[in-house]
């Protein structure tokens, strides 16, 4: 079975997928004529005029990007770089940052398609995200691909933003403080549970007071290690960009890597962590108080902008100043060794913010999930899912978890395909309705 997984694993994030992402991202770059860029400013004052609107919808646009930021930064920021920087060299994450940059247009052109495409359930609550923007954006041929993208997310999320995230907390917990797995997934679980049981607007208002902080602290910290280390940041930048383009010489316990490594490894970390093209984020956008698609899109541009520009980042950088990346280590490990490294009591920035970033992911994605099963068979789906998904949180940590993160990996790739030719094919309008937009504001002023 296992075998089977990885093949097909392989298969799905190969070369072609990483093309259609990264193609797809630069496709609506260049057809926005780089404007997801050009308005990072605009799009941040936009984000603090969006703590309040009187608009249609569920959750305030701010509470709508702190509910995607939750399900986006996870234990990708923290372990993914790692094991991008421990696969591919330094390199690799100059193509996260690449990924980031053209992925930004991928998240607002999502955002914009699930704000004009949205409808409310019989219950009364919006829903949106590829599923809607297929049924109600393309012609009846297409239909299929919006059922195909709601069973994939409807599963995937009990993997990777589910059973793979309290496995994580439980490991470093363990290895840390040696707290029992179970008593870290029971614990877990009556958490997660007092925030899903109560909806989309429990679950924002949480999302909004805990991603800032665990964003914020854990960026604090890791501009302490680069600040402190300040006269090595010019050459850890210089090996990043280099890196990018020359093969990586074997040292130490690093096995060495091509160009092909560091671009495979970065893209599909990237695309992991910030979850530009999978067509998560757009779902939370959806819910959010607006009558204006574009400014919601702008909004959620800054997720990617927040996710890998900004954290991934800070952690990577991290990792190549204090020079461990050559140790042979992966994952979180790598990370917790370079800020213990470089800080006092490092290691537990590392453990607070996996377990921070591990809860927001399951909170947010359980919201991916419901709206999926929603379109699949209506709101009286929501209850059972929101229970089945409390009662597997510590399942998680009973197992070893390699062929649930591998099967998940898969299932997050066949809902990119689905949302990426939808974007694709409705790039076109995508297009007039920005322009149609930044006209009519010109034109006011």
């Amino acid at each position: 079975m296992t075998a089977f997984i990885t093949t097909v694993n392989e298969w799905a994030w190969g070369p072609l997928m990483l093309v259609l992402l990264l193609g797809t991202g630069v496709f609506l770059t260049l057809g926005l004529r780089f404007m997801p860029i050009r308005k990072i400013p605009a799009a941040l004052r936009l984000l603090m005029q969006g703590r309040k609107s009187s608009a249609d919808g569920d959750i305030s646009p701010f509470g709508a990007l702190m509910t995607a930021l939750s399900a986006t930064v996870g234990t990708g920021n923290i372990a993914g770089v790692a094991t991008a920087i421990a696969l591919g060299g330094p390199g690799a994450l100059f193509w996260m940052w690449m990924t980031a940059l053209f992925g930004m247009a991928t998240k607002y052109a999502e955002a914009v398609l699930a704000v004009r495409f949205r409808e409310r359930d019989e219950k009364g609550n919006y829903s949106g995200g590829p599923m809607y923007y297929i049924r109600n954006g393309l012609h009846k041929r297409w239909h299929w691909l919006g059922v195909v993208f709601a069973i994939f997310g409807s599963l995937a999320g009990f993997g990777i933003a589910n059973t793979v995230q309290s496995n994580s907390v439980s490991q470093v917990l363990y290895d840390t403080f040696s707290v029992p797995p179970l008593a870290t997934g029971l614990v877990l679980m009556v958490l997660v549970g007092a925030v899903v049981l109560g909806g989309v607007r429990r679950i924002a208002n949480v999302a909004s007071w805990l991603v800032p902080f665990m964003a914020v602290g854990y960026t604090l910290a890791g501009l302490f290690v680069i600040a402190s280390n300040a006269a090595e940041v010019p050459a850890a930048i210089a090996t990043i960009v280099t890196s990018a383009f020359t093969p990586t010489a074997a040292t130490g316990g690093f096995a060495g890597a091509t160009v092909w490594a560091a671009l495979r490894f970065g893209v599909a970390r990237g695309i992991f962590s910030n979850e530009a093209g999978l067509g998560s984020a757009p779902i939370a956008h959806a819910a959010a108080r607006t009558n204006q698609p574009v400014q919601q899109g702008m909004i959620a541009m800054l997720g990617t902008f927040i996710d890998t520009l900004v954290i991934c980042s800070i952690t990577g950088l991290v990792i190549v100043i204090t020079d461990v990346w050559p140790s042979g280590m992966s994952g979180a490990s790598l990370t917790t060794s370079a800020f213990a490294q470089a800080l006092q009591g490092g290691e537990y920035v590392v453990v607070a913010g996996l377990c921070l970033f591990a809860f927001t992911t399951m909170i947010g994605w359980s919201f991916y999930g419901e709206r999926c099963m929603v379109f699949l068979f209506g709101a009286g789906a929501v209850m059972p899912f929101r229970v089945a998904w409390v009662l597997v949180v510590p399942l998680g940590t009973l197992f070893h978890l390699d062929t649930v993160w591998l099967l998940a990996d898969t299932l997050n790739a066949l809902m990119a395909l689905p949302n990426l030719i939808a974007l694709l094919l409705l790039a076109p309008l995508v297009f007039t309705i920005t322009r149609e937009y930044f006209d009519s504001a010109s034109a006011k002023h």
